[in-house]
């Protein structure tokens, strides 16, 4: 089932259109990455899928309702944690939740059960400086899984990480999001965090950004880092090199 959907997306800054005429789909609890160089209108586009931007072309659809240029739809997790220095980890997490009205107690109750699960058992009542990087993108992917609609949309979640810590966090996201099944929508520049994570990945290329090419990894799941080792791994990081332009 498509749960998200863009049709003819086109999008213009100071005139010049940064992506043209883009078409994509993420179906129910399925990992999609979207690969390409900097400046290609990832980002832009992102925006527009969440509904921070209108397109000047295009129409985006979740459950099959029009969400076009309609913020507050899609969760969206940026590059940084954006956690608030001031609050305590509990009440980051909660915070979406009582935006959107539910009570405090009955927030922090039910952000709280899902700290063991996300890894983040005692770490309740501490601040964001007190936290490691890779558990403040725990804690930044749990307030997101929590005020999404079964979709989410993440902008390079894992590039602020050094190589020992993303590789554990790597780890960590695909053994959760094989319980969770969260459509995700992700972007990145590497390649091989693409293919590890991704059941489909959309190549965006030119200015202005269009998807070349759509590739579907067929590696078996469950799956862990030590898969960037094989043969398979390899030809598929091959094959996707010669494609980015």
């Amino acid at each position: 089932m498509e749960i998200l959907k863009a049709e003819n997306i086109t999008k213009k800054y100071e005139g010049e259109d940064v992506i043209s005429d883009i078409n994509l789909f993420l179906h129910e609890g399925e990992i999609v990455s979207l690969l390409g160089v900097s400046g290609g209108g990832k980002t832009t586009l992102f925006n527009v899928l969440s509904g921070l931007s209108s397109p000047e072309n295009g129409r985006v659809f979740l459950k099959n309702e029009d969400i076009t240029g309609n913020p507050g739809k899609i969760s969206y997790m940026l590059q940084k944690d954006l956690l608030l220095p001031y609050y305590t980890t509990l009440h980051n997490v909660a915070l979406p939740l009582i935006i959107k009205g539910m009570k405090k107690k009955e927030a922090y109750k039910k952000a709280s059960e899902l700290f063991p699960f996300f890894g983040l058992e005692n770490t309740e009542k501490k601040f964001p400086h007190q936290l490691s990087g890779g558990m403040r993108q725990r804690a930044a992917f749990l307030r997101t899984y929590l005020s999404s609609e079964g979709v989410a949309l993440l902008d390079e979640p894992f590039s602020a990480l050094d190589t020992i810590t993303k590789t554990a966090v790597h780890e960590w996201y695909l053994k959760i999001m094989e319980e969770i099944k969260l459509s995700t929508l992700f972007i990145t520049h590497d390649i091989d965090e693409a293919i590890l994570l991704s059941d489909r990945i959309y190549i965006l290329s030119g200015k202005p950004g269009k998807i070349t090419d759509e590739i579907r990894i067929d590696l078996p799941k469950p799956r862990s880092n030590a898969l960037l080792l094989t043969n398979e791994f390899i030809t598929y990081k091959k094959m996707i090199s010669e494609k980015i332009v």
